[in-house]
C-alpha cells in the first residue's frame, strides 16, 4: 500500500489507495495532523470505495471515479458541518478505502462432528468442508457493522465469525435435507445453495455477500468409513460358498507357483486331493457334474429292509423329562414295572402335540393285553 503526491505542506491535496496486498479488506487514509484542502483531488479506482468519516460519523461514500472535494460533491458532509454558503477552509475527516473486489478460496470446515439422523443408519456424525469467496457489496454497513474505526482490516478477522455462520446452517440444513449419507456425495451441490440461501440474510447485515460457496467433502468418523467398507465388500463377495472355493483354489495355485519345495509338495498334494475327490470307480467325473455343489454326507443309519415295515418309536414324558425313544416292546415293559401308565404323556414324529398313552390306538392295546396280577399264594 503506498500514498501517492502528499503536496501542500499539512494540506492533504491528493487522496488515493494503492493496495499491494491480497488480504486487506479497508484501509484508513493517513490524515493524522493534517487537514484535507478544499478542492483536493480524490481518487476511486475500480474495486474500491471510499467512506468518508466526520467526527466520528459516517459520512459520504464514494465510487470509482476522480472527484475535487467541493460542498457539491460532500452534501452529507457539508449537512453535518452546516456549510450553508460552501466552504473554503481546509476541514478534518477520517477516510477509509474499502476493498470491494472479491476474495476467493477461503476456508470453512466443521471444528466438531455434526449429529445427524440418517434414515439407514440412524444417528451419525457428520464433518465436512469447503471454500468460498466474499466481497463488499455495501461500504458504509460493513464499515458501521464490522471495521468500526480499525485502520487495517484484513479478511481473516470476518472469516471466522462467517465460519461460525455457515456451520450453523450447514447443521440445520443436514438436519432438514432427508437426503442419506451414502447420497450426499452425490448431491453436495443441492446442499451448497441450502446454505447458501439460509446464511445469505445475515452475511447481508454484515455489508457483504458470499458470490461462490461450496461443499467439498462430508465425511463420517473412520469406525463408520471402516464398517461401510467391510459391508461394501460383502456386497461385492457376493455368493460366499463360491468365493470360498475361489479362494481356496487360489490359495493352492500360490503355493504351487512357490520356489520352495515345501509350497511345491503342498500344491501337489492339494492338487492331487482335489482330484481324487472329482474322480469315480469308472474314471474321471464328467465337467458338469464337476461343477456342481458337493454331495451331502450319507447318513450314519442304513435304510430299512424292504418289505419289512418301519416300526414306530415314542418318546415319553417322566418326571418332567423327555426320554425315548422306544418301541412298542419296551413300552410293554415299562408297564410292566409300573413306569409307564394310560395317563403318562407320549410323542411320536408327525404326531400334534403330546398325547395321554391311552388315546393312541397303537399304546392302548398294551394296556389290555397284559395278563393280569398273580392270585395270592
Amino acid at each position: 500500500m503506498s500514498i501517492f503526491d502528499i503536496l501542500g505542506g499539512e494540506f492533504i491535496e491528493v487522496i488515493e489507495w494503492v493496495d499491494d496486498g491480497r488480504d486487506t479488506m479497508v484501509s484508513r487514509f493517513d490524515t493524522v495532523g493534517r487537514a484535507i484542502k478544499y478542492g483536493a483531488k480524490l481518487t476511486v479506482r475500480e474495486g474500491q470505495a471510499a467512506v468518508f468519516v466526520h467526527e466520528g460519523q459516517l459520512a459520504d461514500v464514494f465510487g470509482p471515479g476522480l472527484y475535487l472535494l467541493e460542498t457539491n460533491n460532500l452534501p452529507v458532509l457539508t449537512r453535518l458541518q452546516h456549510w450553508d454558503h460552501g466552504f473554503r477552509s481546509p476541514f478534518k475527516s477520517e477516510v477509509y478505502f474499502v476493498d470491494k473486489t472479491r476474495f476467493t478460496d477461503l476456508k470453512w470446515g466443521t471444528r466438531n462432528p455434526i449429529i445427524a439422523r440418517d434414515p439407514e443408519f440412524g444417528p451419525v456424525r457428520l464433518r465436512a468442508y469447503g471454500t468460498y469467496s466474499m466481497r463488499v457489496t455495501d461500504p458504509a454497513r460493513f464499515m458501521s457493522e464490522i471495521v468500526g474505526t480499525d485502520g487495517d482490516f484484513t479478511r481473516d478477522e470476518i472469516a471466522f465469525q462467517i465460519r461460525n455462520v455457515i456451520v450453523q446452517e450447514f447443521s440445520r440444513a443436514i438436519a432438514s435435507s432427508g437426503i442419506p449419507v451414502l447420497d450426499m456425495a452425490a448431491n453436495t451441490d443441492q446442499l451448497a445453495r441450502l446454505v447458501a440461501k439460509a446464511i445469505a440474510p445475515v452475511i447481508d447485515s454484515y455489508g457483504i455477500a458470499l458470490p461462490e460457496f461450496w461443499i467439498e467433502n462430508v465425511s463420517l468418523p473412520a469406525e463408520v468409513e471402516a464398517m461401510l467398507d467391510k459391508r461394501t465388500s460383502m456386497g461385492i463377495v457376493g455368493d460366499l460358498d463360491r468365493f470360498g472355493q475361489y479362494a481356496a483354489s487360489e490359495a493352492m495355485l500360490a503355493a504351487a507357483q512357490n520356489q520352495g519345495g515345501a509350497g511345491a509338495s503342498f500344491g501337489a498334494a492339494m492338487g492331487a486331493a482335489m482330484g481324487a475327490t472329482m474322480r469315480g470307480p469308472w474314471g474321471a467325473v464328467p465337467q458338469q457334474a464337476a461343477q456342481q455343489p458337493a454331495a451331502q454326507p450319507a447318513q450314519s443309519t442304513p435304510p430299512p429292509l424292504p418289505g419289512k415295515p418301519v416300526e414306530t418309536v415314542w418318546h415319553i414324558a417322566i418326571g418332567g423329562q423327555a426320554l425315548g425313544p422306544f418301541g412298542r416292546g419296551h413300552l410293554g415293559r415299562l408297564i410292566a414295572d409300573g413306569s409307564f401308565a394310560r395317563d403318562t404323556l407320549v410323542w411320536t414324529p408327525g404326531q400334534d402335540g403330546w398325547l395321554p398313552a391311552e388315546e393312541i390306538d397303537e399304546l392302548a392295546q398294551l394296556f389290555t393285553m397284559m395278563p393280569p396280577p398273580l392270585p395270592n399264594a
